[in-house]
């Protein structure tokens, strides 16, 4: 008597990003992590088996269907067809480095496997590298993020308990929404409608102790309302390099990392936050590659980015831990003034913080997962001709890291583009320091090198307007037009 592998459902936000898939942008999100030393590479392997694995989710594979997507356990799982050691060709520099996982990210993963898989390479000039892939439906890219932050450790040798797989496992959960959403299963059909009608119920009954909360929820309505108007009215992005026609393969570069210390005083010199101040100069360093490449941009040329939000549930935000929505951001590639361009960013950012943009976007994705294939990829394709690019911030832990007893030196990931994006740009903290990547479609810009390596000179150009300018110098603008000219 055969039996058969336990299914659950995949949650519709989910389903929604599995569907996104096609050969011009696969949805994986793709990492970088250099080491000190080698690993010990057993040892490696059983930090895997013990903690990655402790969750049977990376166990199990997606089944997709038109009545819906499951996750169903891997009968045939084997760890090495997803932890696997490898050998950069010739030099093994960072060139060879970038083209290897420029092709990972160009190569969809085994859809008759759980989607996900580490390569460690072991000859890089640079030192031990793990390269990670995860398909997006599995969460949102800062969710992932933790979870392999989870494989690390604060010292080469930890504590007994965090070999123990039921321990640790039990203390990931217990400290994060992120590990509980690996071990339930996706509230679906009938569940789910009883779930919501709870809620539902119980804030009927605060709603009718609590009158004025009528005049909240009236309010929020609206707003939501406005911005889904606002966001399926906005108009396509301009043609530049950036946009048009994609092709079905991927180039990634990174840059050298900056002092956190060294962005945070600057912000406060600035009067900005410290992400203002990353994105004005990604903004710069887009602008720079446009003039160098003959495509001088107008004064007031505008590209939009999908910048990606952890979104809490108005009601019982400590239940259901957090979600995941999209804002779209307006970076003035056509500014010509650094300081005018970090005013711009900080004002925008300020207006999308007290907008409920990522709210609506959350919804958006889920109805489309629950709706019919066929009507999601024109609905996903609209979406993105808003867009030219998708710009991530993640902060990272910034003390020192261990992995299988080696300390972590550098990490770096990039995110998926969907629809017609062909560009995608991750900002990473981690141990005191703020590490670029960008990853380009190659039809688009063949080699994001280009960008990449504009964006510390942007951040010098701050710096030295901050100090000859004084803080508060209300014509601050015009005096670096006059400085930049010098």
């Amino acid at each position: 008597m055969s039996h058969k592998a336990p299914r659950e459902p995949i949650a519709k936000v989910d389903t929604a990003w599995l569907r996104m898939e096609q050969p011009t942008n696969l949805m994986m999100i793709t990492g970088v992590v250099t080491l000190d030393r080698p690993l010990d590479y057993k040892r490696f392997l059983d930090t895997i088996e013990k903690r990655w694995l402790a969750f049977r989710r990376f166990r199990q594979k997606v089944v997709d269907s038109p009545r819906g997507a499951e996750w169903v356990t891997d009968e045939d799982f084997e760890i090495h067809a997803h932890v696997r050691r490898v050998a950069l060709p010739g030099r093994a520099d960072q060139a060879e480095l970038e083209e290897f996982v420029s092709d990972l990210a160009s190569t969809a993963l085994d859809p008759s496997r759980p989607l996900w898989q580490f390569h460690y390479i072991e000859n890089y000039l640079g030192g031990p590298v793990i390269v990670q892939r995860i398909h997006h439906c599995y969460a949102d890219g800062i969710a992932l993020v933790q979870v392999f932050l989870s494989l690390t450790d604060l010292s080469a040798d930890p504590p007994p308990a965090a070999q123990d797989p039921e321990a640790w496992r039990s203390t990931q959960v217990e400290k994060s929404s992120v590990f509980r959403r690996l071990v339930e299963p996706a509230k679906d059909g009938f569940e789910l409608a009883l779930h919501w009608s709870r809620k539902l119920i119980g804030e009927g009954v605060r709603v009718l102790q609590e009158p004025e909360r009528v005049a909240y929820y009236a309010d929020e309505a609206s707003g939501l309302a406005r911005e889904l108007v606002h966001s399926l009215s906005l108009p396509k992005d301009p043609k530049t390099l950036f946009k048009g026609k994609l092709g079905a393969r991927k180039r990634v570069a990174w840059a050298d990392p900056l002092p956190l210390e060294e962005v945070k005083s600057l912000s406060k010199a600035l009067g900005c936050t410290v992400n203002d101040l990353l994105i004005a100069a990604v903004t710069g360093a887009l602008h720079g590659y446009l003039v160098a490449k003959g495509q001088q941009p107008g004064r007031g040329t505008e590209i939009r980015a999908t910048v990606p939000v952890n979104l809490r549930p108005l009601e019982h935000a400590r239940e259901l831990g957090n979600h995941f929505g999209l804002v779209f951001l307006s970076l003035p590639v056509g500014e010509t003034n650094p300081l005018n361009r970090v005013r711009r960013i900080s004002k925008r950012m300020n207006e999308l913080k007290n907008g409920k943009q990522a709210t609506v976007s959350f919804g958006l994705l889920a109805a489309l997962g629950m709706g019919p294939q066929a009507l999601q990829k024109p609905a996903l394709d609209l979406l993105s001709e808003k867009a030219t690019t998708v710009l991530t911030n993640v902060p990272g832990p910034q003390q020192p890291l261990f992995l299988a007893g080696q300390r972590v030196r550098d990490m770096m990931f990039w995110v998926p583009q969907n629809g017609g994006i062909g560009m995608g740009i991750s900002i990473l903290s981690y141990n005191g320091q703020v590490f670029f990547g960008v990853i380009t479609d190659r039809k688009r810009v063949p080699d994001p090198r280009e960008i990449i390596q504009r964006f510390q000179p942007e951040f010098e150009k701050l710096v030295v307007l901050s100090l000859l300018i004084p803080v508060n110098e209300p014509d601050a603008p015009r005096l670096a037009e006059q400085l930049l000219r010098r």
